[in-house]
């Protein structure tokens, strides 16, 4: 058994594939793992980020899937599950191996790892989806627009698209608190991703502009109540709780 030691990122992960074809491994006997767990008798080697490699696994995956489920590839790998490196991995050799066409890549939910990466993309998927809607920016001094999250998933990076194209003459900032990850918008240019020990959340002051539509827009939301139609159990079904602290309408401070 080899045991490829990997780097929580999708450029680490896309690496080791490539070096498992590389040097012709088995699948059944080949683990893409981010510990080195000892394990009896097996061969361990450490994955270092290659961008060609990474380019060309790319290529592959977009030719021979399609780039919907690359897509969903690139979902499942920013899932916070610790098994997702393996799940793509025999997945994308599940697929290659029954030579499956474009769009078909998650067909044989029957197998249990193409089943598990599925899942985590659904799931990636879907806290885009409740993100899109619920992120709430806030203007500061400066008129830049700052917004804090925090998900489960590492899906900063699906995120900064979409906002991108809705307020593209905007200077935004999405902070990602869980990670320490900041998406960076300038107005009218590319956006950019930023982390690690460059990134340092500034002391937040806000225009007073902000202040007064944040009371409104909290006035409006209670306003529109109607109290004796409450559903508590449906609210909480569509907007789940751990995503109120981030929105305006549900913080008394």
């Amino acid at each position: 058994m080899i045991i490829y030691l990997c780097e929580d990122t999708l450029e680490s992960i896309f690496t080791a594939i490539y070096k498992a074809y590389e040097e012709k491994r088995d699948p059944a006997d080949t683990v893409l793992s981010f510990t080195d767990e000892p394990v009896l008798f097996a061969e361990y080697a450490e994955v270092v980020p290659d961008r060609d490699r990474v380019c060309s696994v790319i290529r592959t995956l977009e030719r021979r899937f399609g780039e919907a489920d690359y897509l969903s590839l690139c979902m499942a790998l920013a899932s916070e599950n610790p098994k997702k490196a393996q799940a793509v991995y025999r997945t994308v050799a599940d697929g290659l191996g029954r030579n499956v066409g474009r769009g078909h890549l998650f067909d044989n939910l029957a197998d249990r790892y193409v089943h598990a990466a599925f899942a985590m993309s659904r799931g990636a998927g879907r806290e885009i989806e409740h993100l899109q809607g619920f992120v709430r920016f806030q203007e500061l001094e400066n008129r830049v627009l700052y917004s804090v999250i925090g998900p489960k998933n590492n899906i900063l990076t699906f995120l900064m698209p979409h906002f991108a194209d809705r307020l593209p003459r905007e200077n935004f900032v999405i902070y990602d608190q869980r990670r320490n990850f900041f998406g960076i918008h300038p107005a009218g240019k590319q956006w950019y991703l930023l982390h690690g020990e460059e990134a340092v959340q500034p002391a937040l002051c806000l225009s007073k502009e902000e202040e007064q539509y944040r009371e409104l827009f909290r006035h409006f939301c209670q306003s529109i109540a109607i109290r004796e139609r409450q559903n508590l159990s449906l609210q909480k079904s569509m907007l789940p709780l751990r995503f109120r602290e981030y929105m305006t309408e549900f913080r008394k401070d």
